[in-house]
């Protein structure tokens, strides 16, 4: 006779300090107090009910980055998920922080592959152990050092590089743990949707995964993927949205039997208030409101950023305000690091900060010509545009390019309506991570140059900078991106017009 039993599993990912509900076509969506009201809801209905959430609590929002953290973990503590594991933007204040931020948690933090290099000790808890109406239910909790930047950054903290690393150690827990008769095992990963299916492809069936619960990649999926048995999911991003799974769990074989598994709508019409909550979250905006409440400038019209791999209007923007503020030749703003998909008309300090999250200094690099255009052809290449390699730039007024993907060369590169000279110096401006990794995200190495002339700090704040321009500037606007040319008109299925603005901003 078959022994089975369910359990109810609840999961978020990148949820982004999404704390607020939004009015969308005159109905409430998202926020933690109709998520809260659901999960409740969900628990009392039904007793076998785990909430998980898949990394990325942190930033998105003025009440994290005003308290570092510290806000979102009180929030998180009366949303009290039941197991949590860590994302790439949880390291964003620091490992130290992160590990005080740790103990102010009353839920578990787990993640397995954190350690420290010189001795190889774990920092945080790397699995967790949930006692269920007589079944003991594994979570093991993984992200590698592809997704992080501040690690890269840490000579003493490391992380494993890939999957690979990632998949030998998942053995080592199942292998360790499975005797003590594991009923089911569950992965919550922050390495994207894509990297879920070669991770699952790469576990022993014999380890006994069931279930990878995954976050980075903001992937909304219709239905599980199942790869080597495993069943993957993710829940898109924020708190519009909460996944479901139903399982009913094979007690002697320690495997799925049968699941029922959907994204459900956190709105007024499935979700009710967790007043509670929503007043405690309300303090916190109270406080905000009043630093974060007031102008910095009026922009002609909204400037979107929809895309972190194409040219946006927003994005040529900022790269023209710190090119002309800090007098450079070029600028190569990092298209991850402003983080609204729009910005405006209106923009007040809350929305300015929400959008650039980051503060780091900005770096001048003397390139040559041909430095330069190797720079751009590195960021340009194919995985660019794949979704596995996310390190693209928005490139300042003066420079023109057009970029044949198929032929993986320039149609077009010139600055100031000139060609590049191969020996002649152009000042580059970078900021930090970016700096930080020359290499891998440019194919330059610092000592080349260096070679040129000195390399130094413009500012230690490029927001600071932003702010400043979008204060002194008011009406700013962009003209839509993609200037067509001859090659995307004639081959438009083969050409992409990439950074094609020479034009300055533009008042109205």
């Amino acid at each position: 006779m078959k022994h089975t039993k369910k359990i109810t599993i609840l999961h978020s990912n990148d949820l982004h300090g999404d704390f607020l509900a939004e009015q969308v076509d005159e109905k409430l969506v998202g926020g933690v107090s109709m998520l809260s009201g659901y999960i409740e809801k969900v628990r009392a209905e039904q007793p076998n009910t785990i909430y998980a959430i898949a990394g990325d609590m942190f930033r998105g929002s003025v009440i994290d980055s005003e308290y570092k953290g510290l806000s979102t973990i009180e929030i998180m503590n009366a949303l009290a998920p039941d197991i949590v594991t860590i994302g790439n933007h949880e390291v964003d204040y620091g490992i130290a922080h992160l590990l005080f931020i740790e103990k102010c948690a009353n839920f578990p933090i787990i993640n397995a592959n954190f350690h420290i290099r010189t001795n190889n000790k774990r920092l945080f808890q790397p699995f967790y152990i949930a006692h269920i109406d007589g079944m003991k239910i594994l979570f093991i909790g993984i992200i590698t050092e592809d997704v992080l930047a501040q690690t890269k950054m840490d000579k003493v903290i490391g992380s494993f590089v890939d999957i690979c690393e990632a998949a030998e150690e998942i053995g080592r827990i199942c292998n360790t743990y499975n005797p003590i008769d594991i009923d089911f095992t569950i992965i919550l990963t922050h390495i994207g949707f894509e990297e879920d299916k070669k991770l699952a492809a790469m576990l022993d069936p014999a380890w006994g995964v069931d279930v990878i619960i995954g976050g980075h990649s903001h992937t909304f999926l219709e239905q599980p993927v199942k790869v080597n048995d495993i069943l993957i999911v993710q829940a898109g991003t924020g708190t519009d949205q909460i996944g479901r799974f139903d399982i009913m769990v094979d007690t002697d074989l320690n495997a799925v039997d049968t699941y029922t598994w959907s994204t459900v709508p956190i709105d007024e019409t499935h979700c009710p208030r967790d007043e509670s909550l929503e007043n405690f979250i309300m303090h916190y905006k109270d406080l905000t409101d009043k630093k974060y409440g007031r102008l910095v400038t009026r922009f002609a019209r909204k400037l979107e950023h929809p895309s972190r791999i194409q040219e946006t209007p927003l994005g040529s923007l900022v790269a023209d305000a710190l090119q002309e503020s800090l007098g450079i030749d070029v600028m190569l703003m990092g298209s991850g690091a402003i983080r609204s998909y729009n910005l405006g008309p209106v923009v007040l300090y809350s929305d300015f900060t929400e959008c650039f999250p980051y503060d780091e200094a900005v770096y001048m690099l003397p390139v040559t010509g041909e430095q330069l255009t190797r720079m751009i052809k590195r960021f340009l290449r194919e995985e660019a545009f794949t979704g596995k390699h996310t390190e693209f730039y928005q490139l300042s007024q003066g420079m023109h390019v057009v970029w044949s993907r198929s032929g993986q060369c320039f149609k077009e590169l010139t600055f100031e309506g000139k060609p590049l000279g191969a020996q002649q110096i152009y000042k580059i401006g970078l900021c930090k991570y970016h700096y930080s990794s020359l290499k891998p995200f440019l194919d330059i190495t610092l000592e080349e140059a260096e070679a040129n002339g000195r390399v130094r700090v413009l500012a230690t704040s490029y927001r600071d900078v932003i702010e400043e321009y979008f204060m002194t500037h008011q009406h700013l606007t962009r003209p839509p991106s993609y200037t067509l040319t001859e090659y995307t008109c004639e081959l438009q299925q083969f050409y992409v017009p990439i950074l094609t603005h020479p034009q300055t901003p533009i008042k109205a």
